[in-house]
């Protein structure tokens, strides 16, 4: 399908689709700006919408989605399956309404549900489960292994969202999280060419060189989010850069309408 994606990733027994729909732009993330306030109102709160870009991104070849537990957005799934989408899910467990520009990792904690994320997440096919970078980047280890351990129990792969790939990356390589290779899988890390939303001033060959040496030393499934820099990056400049990165498993993108779904998923197909 995807040529630079053509076979689904074989991991402990299972095929996990390489490209995932992502969910930013349903959720409305509150990094879009002046664009969040209109996907709250265009997609947050209208679920058939965001059931017919799922349903065109389907159409297109997208296998699997990025589903949290929100109302609204479980809604327009399940509305999306009614009319024949059979997607994969890689979840996210934790996912609070935070604030970007000055985050409140004490308040993230607070209102996660993990258990109920858990119940709820649990009742699609899911590849994976990933908690969310608000409970990630506060780096309390013993919070994060017993959430970890607790998607382990349920026997879907586990996995962590951060985004500071360059922080959090080296934090973890110090940290207890690593000593047991079996507790969790995927680690999904921000990263596109002009650096947006990445704890670096540039990614020129230095740093990319430095990331991909962090990433390989952690030795997880890489999933990588916000290669179009939040809408920044043309579709193709951004899956030619996607191409040049050795490491990469995965890639979960965001598409806020049917028109986004063709333009990026075409371009895609065509990489």
């Amino acid at each position: 399908m995807f040529i630079i994606f053509e076979n689904d990733l074989e991991f402990n027994g299972k095929s996990i689709p390489r490209v995932v729909l992502g969910n930013a732009p349903f959720l409305a993330d509150a990094y879009f700006g002046h664009r969040t306030r209109l996907y709250n109102l265009d997609l947050l709160r209208n679920p058939n919408r965001v059931a017919g870009i799922i349903e065109k991104s389907y159409e297109l070849g997208v296998r699997s989605i990025n589903l949290a537990n929100n109302p609204n957005l479980l809604k327009a799934f399940k509305i999306a399956n009614d009319n024949g989408v059979d997607m994969k899910v890689v979840s996210t467990l934790g996912k609070t309404d935070m604030d970007y520009v000055f985050p409140d990792y004490n308040q993230a904690r607070q209102e996660a549900t993990i258990e109920e994320d858990i119940a709820k997440l649990s009742e699609f096919d899911n590849s994976v489960m990933l908690i969310d970078e608000f409970l990630v980047d506060s780096y309390d280890w013993d919070y994060l292994t017993k959430i970890l351990e607790a998607i382990n129990d349920t026997g879907i792969s586990a996995g962590l969202i951060t985004s500071f790939p360059f922080k959090t990356s080296e934090k973890l390589l110090e940290s207890p999280l690593l000593e047991d290779k079996s507790l969790f899988d995927f680690y999904m890390v921000p990263v596109n060419k002009v650096a947006y939303m990445m704890d670096c001033d540039d990614f020129r060959e230095e740093n990319q060189e430095k990331l991909a040496n962090l990433l390989k030393e952690i030795d997880k499934k890489i999933i990588i989010n916000k290669i179009l820099a939040v809408g920044i990056q043309p579709p193709k400049e951004a899956f030619d850069f996607l191409k040049t990165l050795d490491y990469v498993d995965m890639v979960a993108i965001g598409i806020a309408s049917e028109v986004e779904a063709e333009q990026t998923f075409t371009a895609l197909k065509k990489v």
